[in-house]
């Protein structure tokens, strides 16, 4: 009864969820395509056992490739398949995979169209990443015998108080989960609260960690600093939201009051606001200049980052990083790319997406929490002041990423063994080579 009325909750929302979609995609044309596939409609691509990996967007796409790779050599030759929400989580999908992974949009929860969806892909393994309940979709799975795992999971306490008043409808979804791996202990203790069974859940840690570099970003990074100047001040603010922009060019006005040379790198979250955060950088006077322009000259005092997939060349080639979706309460993003690359890092109040990591990388000195938008500048410029202080929070921030790597691995043996005793098999049986 419950999933019947959340199904006819979602089919009445439906328009409203149709709307929203061509609304987005007046700013970012990406929303327009390929949109038959959210309602489980795409050419059949003649797949049949296949090992399905859904990530949201670009962060879960980039934290999965490990695994992917992983399960590939592990159950080769049996098709992968890699679906996403977002168009910039499709784009890193395609530009990490190409045609080697089959690659379409995950629908709508809506039965019909993960009915479709299902019987195109013909999945005999199923991995959802971190925090994606969604009641059909699961339903489908556990019916159809498709062993289903909730990998990197994690659950903040702000999530599970939200999910509080359909704690019912999850647990019910929860129950066609054969395996929840979570991130920590708290993450685990809280998806049993939830209505996971204990049995269940275990502690895989985070895949993060073992997300392996680009090939060259820090020579591209390198490359940059010696354009830009090496003995230049330059800091990060990467993945800003709205509200969030102004504190920064406030924070880098306090910065060159005393650092007339410092290079402010800023890049927008999601891209229909990279035009917004250049206009208003050039409103406010700043001498800008844009990643897909080219080149900085000696006056540039705002570079802003225009391109998607670039991220880490800039974190290569900064002194220190501002990770932001923590100073609005989105809950922050992902510490541990600037750390993987030596790199300190400053959060603001609000990290409880990844609360866990971002603790462990300030109890080990690699990261520095500022409270407000009126304490970020200070902080930078502090830093930036200190270039021994910034070589000892880069070193602490990478040997973190060193310490706590090997989630990877361990995530494997969990799949492994619920594939393994799967009701749902197919005749392609998985090669016995290591591929974890």
């Amino acid at each position: 009864m419950l999933r019947f009325l959340y199904t006819v909750a979602m089919y009445l929302a439906t328009p409203v969820i149709v709307w929203r979609l061509a609304a987005r995609g007046i700013r970012y044309r990406g929303y327009f395509k390929r949109w038959r596939e959210r309602f489980g409609r795409f050419p059949d691509p003649g797949l049949d056992g296949s090992i399905w990996v859904h990530a949201v967007s670009v962060g879960e796409v980039n934290a999965a490739l490990p695994l992917i790779h992983a399960l590939r050599r592990r159950y080769a030759p049996r098709p992968m398949v890699v679906t996403t929400v977002t168009p910039t989580g499709s784009e890193r999908a395609r530009k990490l995979f190409g045609d080697e992974v089959f690659h379409v949009y995950l629908p709508y929860d809506l039965p019909r169209a993960v009915t479709r969806f299902l019987d195109g892909i013909r999945p005999a393994l199923a991995v959802v990443m971190e925090t994606e309940i969604w009641p059909n979709l699961f339903h489908q799975c556990g019916r159809r015998g498709i062993p289903l795992a909730v990998v990197n999971a994690r659950l903040s306490e702000r999530s599970l108080r939200g999910y509080r008043p359909i704690r019912a409808l999850v647990a019910e979804a929860l129950n066609n989960v054969a395996l929840v791996a979570a991130q920590s202990h708290a993450d685990a203790r809280r998806y049993r609260a939830l209505g996971a069974d204990p049995a269940r859940v275990q502690v895989s840690g985070n895949l993060k960690y073992d997300m392996p570099l680009p090939k060259g970003a820090r020579q591209r990074g390198a490359e940059l600093r010696a354009q830009w100047g090496e003995t230049r001040p330059v800091w990060f603010a990467a993945s800003t939201h709205e509200g969030e922009d102004l504190a920064v060019f406030e924070a880098h006005l306090a910065v060159l009051a005393r650092m007339p040379d410092a290079l402010l790198l800023i890049a927008a979250r999601h891209p229909e606001r990279f035009r917004a955060v250049e206009h208003a950088a050039r409103n406010l006077g700043f001498a800008v200049a844009t990643h897909s322009a080219g080149d900085v000259a000696p006056e540039t005092q705002c570079l802003v980052i225009d391109g998607m997939g670039v991220m880490m060349r800039y974190f290569a080639a900064c002194d220190l990083a501002f990770v932001a979706g923590s100073l609005v309460p989105v809950g922050g993003h992902n510490v541990l790319e600037p750390a993987a690359l030596s790199k300190p890092v400053v959060v603001g109040p609000y990290t409880f997406n990844f609360e866990e990591i971002t603790r462990t990388m300030i109890d080990a000195g690699g990261a520095r929490r500022v409270v407000s938008t009126q304490t970020l500048g200070a902080a930078v410029q502090e830093l930036l002041r200190n270039p021994k202080e910034l070589a000892r929070m880069g070193a602490a921030a990478h040997a973190v990423c060193v310490r706590e790597r090997g989630a990877v691995r361990r995530t494997m043996v969990m799949l492994g063994r619920i594939f393994a005793r799967a009701r749902y098999r197919r005749e392609i049986a998985p090669v016995t080579a290591a591929g974890s």
